[in-house]
Parts: C-alpha cells; sequence; structure tokens
C-alpha cells in the first residue's frame, strides 16, 4: 500500500497506476538525480504518469567542500546548503529516514522525523543515502569528538573554537588555557586538512582582538595513521601540504594513532599526552547504515553492488550511486569510483538519463569518467591543486579552488550568493565571534524561569 506521505500535492491529477521513482538520500546524487528528472521527465509528471519522492533527514542538501569555508567565516552557512523543496517543485519531499528496503516486494520502511513509520511502494529505487562518519572503538570518542559531515558540525565547530577564545583570555588557569587553546584533527584527508587549515587561518585573524593572547599561545595539531597527507592531490603536492602546514605552526604527526581521548585526555601511540577541548574526527567515512538494512546485494565493503550503468547488480528497477555505491570505474579497471562530489554529480546525470531510457525502453548508458584530479583550500589565499598532471599551489591553486567548487554548487541563486559572501570579504573583515548560544535557546529562558 502506498502511504498517504507520498500522495501527491492537493490539486494535483494523477493516475493511480503512475510509476513511482523513490530517491533514497537528498545529497549530491539524490538532488541532481531529481533535478534531471525533473526535466525529463516534465510531461509525465505534468499528466500524473510518473511521480517522484526525495527521501531525506534534512530538507536541503550540503556542498560539502565549502564546509571549511563556513566554519572559518567566509560563507555564510545558508549559502552552502539548497533547499531541496524550492529546486525540485515537482518532486515529494519527505523528511525522515529510510530503514529498510524490501525490493522483493518494492516496498521500503519509512520513519519521518516525527511520527509512525510507513511503508512505501514504489515502482524504481535510487539508492542515494551517502555516507556517515567511520568511526573506531576508542575511549572518549563518542563523547569528546566532533565530526565534519554536516553544516551543523561545521557552524558548531566554529562557534567553540571562538568560545575556546572567549575561555582563555577570561581565566589566570594555566591549566585552563592550555586546554582551551589545544585544537586537534584526527584524519589528513580532504575534510581535515581543509577543515584543519581554514580554522587555524581564521584564529590568526581572530586572535589579534584578544588582548592576552597571541597566535604563540594556540596549538593546532593534525593527527594521521598513515605516512602522507591528502593522498588525493599526489605524492608531490601532499609534500609540499605537508611543509605548509609545518611552517604555519601546525603540528602534523604522521604515522600515529588516537588511542583514547576521554574526557578531552588525549593519548596518541607516539607517547604524548595532552589536554584538549576540542577534537575533530574526520578519518574517513562507510556507507549509510540503510544499505544493510534491505535485501539489495552489496560488495565487499559494505556498498551497494552496483554495475557501471549504475543498476543494482541482480535485480531490476534499482539504481545506485555516489558513496552508498561500489561503482566500477571504467577508466581505471578493476578498481572503484572514488567517494567524491565530482564522481557523485556526474554519476547523478547518467543515473537519471538511464531511469528515463528504462522507463522508455531503450539501452542502457555506461558510466565512465576519468578522475581529474583534486583541489583543496588551506585558508584566504591558499590552496593545492593536481588537476589533469598540472600542479599548483599558494593563490593561483585557491584561486582554482573556489573557481571550480563554485561552477558545481548547484543552481543559479546559490552561485550568486556565495560570490557575494567572497566579494563582501574582500572589502571587510570577516566576523569572529561566537554564537554557540544558538545550540541550546532555550537555557536563558529556563533559568530566567527557575527563578521566578
Amino acid at each position: 500500500m502506498v502511504s498517504q506521505a507520498t500522495m501527491p500535492r492537493r490539486g494535483t491529477h494523477v493516475d493511480r497506476k503512475a510509476k513511482h521513482i523513490l530517491i533514497v538520500g537528498g545529497g549530491y546524487v539524490g538532488l541532481y538525480t531529481g533535478l534531471r528528472l525533473q526535466r525529463s521527465l516534465r510531461k509525465e509528471l505534468a499528466s500524473g504518469s510518473v511521480r517522484i519522492t526525495v527521501i531525506d533527514p534534512q530538507s536541503y542538501m550540503t556542498y560539502q567542500p565549502f564546509l571549511p569555508e563556513a566554519a572559518a567565516g567566509n560563507l555564510s552557512p545558508r549559502h552552502v546548503v539548497t533547499p531541496l523543496r524550492r529546486v525540485l517543485p515537482k518532486v515529494r519531499i519527505l523528511n525522515g529516514k529510510v530503514t529498510k528496503v524490501h525490493h522483493e516486494n518494492k516496498t521500503a520502511t519509512f520513519v519521518p522525523n516525527s511520527g509512525p513509520s510507513q511503508e512505501i511502494a514504489y515502482d524504481v529505487i535510487v539508492m542515494a543515502a551517502g555516507s556517515i562518519s567511520r568511526t573506531l572503538p576508542i575511549p572518549g570518542l563518542a563523547d569528546a569528538a566532533i565530526g565534519f559531515k554536516t553544516v551543523g558540525e561545521a557552524i558548531a565547530l566554529r562557534n567553540r573554537v571562538l568560545a575556546l577564545f572567549d575561555r582563555a583570555d577570561s581565566t589566570e588557569d594555566e591549566q585552563v588555557r592550555r586546554r582551551a587553546l589545544t585544537f586537534v584533527v584526527v584524519g589528513a584527508g580532504f575534510a581535515g586538512v581543509e577543515a584543519l587549515a581554514e580554522l587555524e587561518d581564521m584564529g590568526r585573524d581572530a586572535v589579534k582582538y584578544y588582548d592576552s593572547l597571541s597566535e604563540k599561545d594556540l596549538r593546532w595539531v593534525l593527527v594521521e595513521a598513515s605516512d602522507r597527507i591528502l593522498p588525493e592531490v599526489g605524492p608531490e603536492m601532499g609534500r609540499w601540504t605537508l611543509d605548509e602546514l609545518r611552517e604555519r605552526g601546525i603540528e602534523v604527526k604522521m604515522e600515529t594513532l588516537l588511542k583514547s581521548c576521554v574526557g578531552g585526555n588525549v593519548v596518541l601511540s607516539d607517547g604524548e599526552e595532552f589536554e584538549s577541548a576540542t577534537i575533530v574526527w574526520t578519518a574517513g567515512v562507510k556507507p549509510s547504515p540503510v544499505v544493510n538494512a534491505g535485501d539489495l546485494p552489496l560488495d565487499e565493503r559494505g556498498r551497494v553492488k552496483t554495475t557501471t550503468r549504475l543498476t543494482v547488480v541482480g535485480v531490476k528497477d534499482a539504481f545506485a550511486a555516489g558513496d552508498v555505491a561500489g561503482v566500477p570505474d571504467m577508466t581505471n579497471p578493476g578498481q572503484y569510483c572514488a567517494p567524491n562530489a565530482q564522481h557523485a554529480v556526474r554519476q547523478a546525470k547518467v543515473l537519471a538519463d538511464n531511469i528515463v531510457r528504462s522507463l522508455r525502453g531503450l539501452p542502457l548508458k555506461d558510466y565512465r569518467h576519468k578522475y581529474a584530479g583534486s583541489v583543496a583550500g588551506l585558508g584566504l589565499h591558499k590552496g593545492v591543486a593536481n588537476v589533469y598532471g598540472v600542479k599548483l599551489h599558494g593563490l593561483p591553486a585557491w584561486f582554482m579552488h573556489r573557481t571550480y567548487h563554485l561552477s558545481r554548487v548547484p543552481t543559479l541563486n546559490r552561485k550568486v550568493r556565495v560570490v557575494a559572501d567572497w566579494t563582501l570579504a574582500l572589502f571587510f573583515k570577516r566576523e569572529t565571534v561566537s554564537l554557540g548560544e544558538i545550540e541550546s535557546p532555550r537555557e536563558q529562558f529556563k533559568a530566567a524561569a527557575a527563578t521566578g
């Protein structure tokens, strides 16, 4: 039975035999698949012969490459997200989670953010649920650390760093000051390096406004289990990035593991132990848990097993792409496409086209894209890039980083807003104020009520 939650909006006529396309996830793949289907199936959507539903816990898609800039105050957090209902007016958006897929029956269990679970029937399913942080059983990690995958985490981290500056400037206790001004990031991939570099850059600006603090009081530590950082930009640019970070006073600990962080007491595998009030975990991701709760086949890494046509292996009317899918890389036989935005956006377009071709009885197309390379921002006017073999660092790489990602931000509306933020930053200093109280807005009222 189709849940009423999936029924079309009032005032529209829909054939009860309409083909229902269910997209699980509203990230890169979900949004771009919906956009392309919305255009390609205009007539079918208008007539009611096809309907599309996107399910995601949030009502927006986050452009994750801009999270470090949002954390550093270079971009407004609202400008790094795209509202799904605005850009997908022909698509039904449901906020909640899919907890199980019963593809044999073509139904999915949907748990809304509020209310009882429902069974939703579909004709075609797209698995695009993305990934979550991959954690390890490290003592204290769940209680003391924060991830860096959502806009909420990015802004909370920014507020925390600046609030700790306030705390350190307002006490004479050296132990409290050292703990407050020690910042640890675990994982030296894109998320970890860019987050640390942008926050350190912001910290250099912010510390100027504190009478008792200076740059030498700040301690930034990057912990990496392997012997290299930013492997995506290649060994040469990785080494350059390592030198750049160390020149800025950032401690980079290679081939080092986080052993414990109970109560903020950081213990590393090299024997060092110190206190830190900020621990950021960026050491990898894993597919969304929904892939383990259903009857779709998985590969050896726990991803939905996918063909080069972005169909799910061995079943009909099921597609998958992005972080949740193991997509064979046709340009690199025996390997899989990397779980990044570059592939996800392109896969979504091929996936949407293949759904349309499937509905119309046409042969499907293979997904083929040779990895172009990578760009990374390391703070204002600093970056590193390796694109089609062209290796850049410093200002040219930073400019390439911004240009590339601006081109990938969905919708003209968001592109203009991002450019406006960057333009204003040329003339005005970024704001360095903590708004941490927005995370618990009722505390002041509750305190006032308690005294009444």
